[in-house]
């Protein structure tokens, strides 16, 4: 394969998670899912409960990476400016210059996303669709690697807003984040046993890289593993199969509006990047089943019925997966 060796993705993804988990434990599932949607080149929407290490897992990431990260702290007061930057007129030479906001970054944490105000919430959009700032009829193009890592609160609904449809279906995969297990939790307790500060142990970390036959550093070891993205084949069968999937979710009984089209590439894109990430040049059923909740539950909307039933986006998408025949 050109660009990377697909064998030696599964060992960088590996040692990436083992150092990660130096930090951020009992969260490995989703750490790999937050590598995999940044190799994609997409977005990702963490929901869990206060201190989850939720913005932990994606500022380990950035420094295990060499990313540079920024968070912002979305709040009711909080303006399009304060996220995307401004004009500001310079009176030494009576010019306007441009001040970049907090998404001139690679990866930006959105912490509390859902408690700005629907204005603020759409200024997110044409920078995660189209990875541009376009102010005062100039476009100004952010980092190849900008990915948005936003965290909300599942249970707490006083002074938040609900994000809407069009802004969701821009994240590529939504992670539930839980507890973790109580032998995860006593290592967690053990970590800081013997540290004098509340701060994460991010000190402790190093970038890591490819083996040494890969070559360059860890920004341009992501382009590649982007290009083997890009090589790994989809049969005929299998984006059949993806087809089928999306399409099922609309017409289910509980489900008032089912995935969308871009679903459709994403859920594809997520599999592919699966493959990847397992050493494997092509898409296996599995791959598709592994991805779809986290691609598919957020873009889901449930008939208010189905709700008060207690029925979750995810109870549809197994009855989906169990329904939609498998191909050989």
């Amino acid at each position: 394969m050109d660009g990377v060796e697909t064998a030696t993705v599964p060992e960088w993804v590996e040692s990436l998670l083992n150092r990660a988990e130096r930090v951020v434990v009992g969260q490995r599932e989703n750490l790999e899912s937050v590598l995999l949607a940044l190799l994609c080149g997409g977005h990702v929407l963490l929901e869990g409960v206060p201190g989850t290490a939720k913005t932990l897992m994606a500022r380990t990431l950035a420094r295990l990476l060499a990313l540079d990260c920024k968070r912002v702290q979305f709040t009711p007061d909080l303006m399009p400016s304060d996220i995307l930057g401004t004009n500001v007129f310079n009176l030494q030479n009576s010019q306007f210059e441009f001040r970049p906001g907090p998404v001139f970054t690679d990866l930006l944490v959105a912490d509390e996303i859902n408690r700005t105000p629907p204005k603020t919430q759409s200024a997110l959009l044409e920078v995660m669709e189209e990875r541009t700032v376009s102010l005062d009829g100039v476009s100004h193009p952010l980092s190849e690697f900008f990915t948005v890592v936003a965290t909300q609160n599942p249970i707490e609904y006083e002074g938040t807003y609900r994000l809407p449809e069009a802004q969701l279906d821009r994240f590529l995969l939504k992670l539930n984040v839980e507890y973790p297990p109580a032998e995860e939790e006593d290592r967690i307790l053990r970590l800081y046993q013997g540290r004098g500060s509340l701060a994460a142990p991010l000190d402790i970390l190093a970038p890591a890289s490819f083996q040494e036959r890969a070559g360059g550093g860890t920004r341009e070891q992501i382009v590649r593993a982007r290009q083997g993205i890009g090589k790994i084949a989809a049969r005929p069968e299998i984006c059949t199969y993806i087809g089928r999937i999306v399409r099922a979710t609309r017409s289910m009984d509980k489900v008032l509006m089912g995935a969308s089209s871009r679903a459709a590439v994403h859920l594809l894109q997520a599999a592919k990047a699966r493959s990847l990430m397992s050493g494997r040049a092509f898409i296996t059923p599995d791959d598709v089943k592994t991805v779809c909740r986290p691609v598919l539950r957020h873009r889901l909307t449930l008939q208010p019925d189905a709700y008060v039933e207690g029925f979750t986006t995810d109870d549809i998408l197994n009855t989906v997966l169990e329904r939609v025949e498998v191909p050989r």
